[in-house]
């Protein structure tokens, strides 16, 4: 066995890639409508979307924080993007373009308030998540928009060869979150904050615009699925977001996210994220009643949850008892 071999093996995301291949093998053989093109094309539905969701959420878990209103900045994005393109007539492209930074100032003022009040983002992005969805509503009283351009309900339903369009989504996103996560300056500090935000401190680092900075990223990863979801569903409908926020913990954590902060994986995440679809489609194809779905994510986040804890206690016992190398891996 290679020495990259033994260092794949040791990655915090390696069980689950095998559980996730597992599941595809026992998918396929007991239920040979799994791996009929129609329903690998659905599944990448999900999965194309679920994964920006999910990265979204990630980057603010990076630094300790929570975004419990990427669901919400998601949906008011949506609406504006449809919104601009059916009532203003803008081109899509413009319409796009401010839809992102819609997403982006949403998430620029989670990160100020939770910076500048020092409280707790939970409780800053959960009023948050009030607020925007109330303007949400406001704009729309609660109607879809309907008009929405050609061009974008094309790229919804696109091929490239079998795989869906969308698939481009958490090609690209996945790949600059890894860089950013692994190799870039502020994905560095934002793992550093995360750590350890006293010791980042003196190091040097900003916390506090640090913190902002991540907040910043998810909002605009969280306008970037929003749009994703319009173009998906046809339609920009004010009830787009509002079952995000259970998706957007599981996948991160199950990946091997640590609550705390400090420790994120990419790969682990894109991974939690095909495991969740995988269940998904598992209930679908053996008929299974779809509220069981609510009831494994739970089980899957406290199993995850309880596993990252082990490897806490277990780290400080090695730290205890000598020194020790750490082995970090962002990927």
């Amino acid at each position: 066995m290679t020495a990259e071999m033994r260092r794949l093996l040791r990655s915090d995301w390696a069980g689950l890639a095998i559980v996730v291949a597992l599941g595809v093998i026992v998918m396929s053989v007991s239920r040979p409508a799994f791996s009929g093109a129609f329903n690998l094309y659905v599944l990448l539905i999900a999965f194309s979307l679920w994964s920006v969701i999910a990265l979204a959420q990630m980057v603010t878990l990076a630094v300790g924080q929570m975004n419990l209103a990427v669901g919400a900045i998601g949906g008011l994005v949506a609406i504006s993007f449809g919104g601009m393109m059916e009532v203003w007539g803008l081109p899509v492209p413009l319409a796009a373009l401010i839809g992102l930074g819609i997403g982006l100032l949403c998430g620029l003022i989670n990160g100020a308030l939770t910076v500048g009040t020092g409280i707790n983002g939970f409780i800053i992005t959960l009023a948050m998540l009030s607020a925007y969805k109330g303007i949400n509503l406001g704009i729309t009283e609660a109607q879809p928009f309907y008009g929405i351009p050609e061009s974008v309900k094309a790229f919804g339903n696109a091929r490239l060869g079998p795989l869906p369009a969308l698939v481009i989504a958490p090609i690209l996103v996945g790949a600059a979150m890894w860089l950013l996560m692994g190799r870039g300056v502020l994905g560095r500090q934002m793992l550093a904050v995360g750590g350890n935000l006293h010791a980042a401190a003196l190091s040097g680092i900003s916390p506090g615009r640090t913190i902002i900075a991540a907040h910043v990223l998810s909002g605009g990863l969280g306008a970037i699925a929003g749009m994703l979801a319009v173009a998906r569903l046809q339609t920009a409908q004010p009830s787009i977001g509002d079952d995000w926020l259970i998706l957007s913990f599981a996948a991160p954590i199950i990946g091997g996210a640590v609550l705390t902060g400090g420790h994120v994986s990419a790969i682990g995440t894109l991974l939690g994220v095909a495991l969740i679809t995988l269940i998904n489609n598992a209930l679908v194809l053996w008929q299974i009643d779809p509220f069981w779905v609510q009831f494994l994510l739970g089980a899957l986040i406290l199993g995850a949850v309880f596993l990252n804890r082990y490897r806490e206690v277990q780290a400080e016992r090695r730290i205890a008892s000598g020194p020790a190398i750490p082995v970090a891996d962002h990927g």
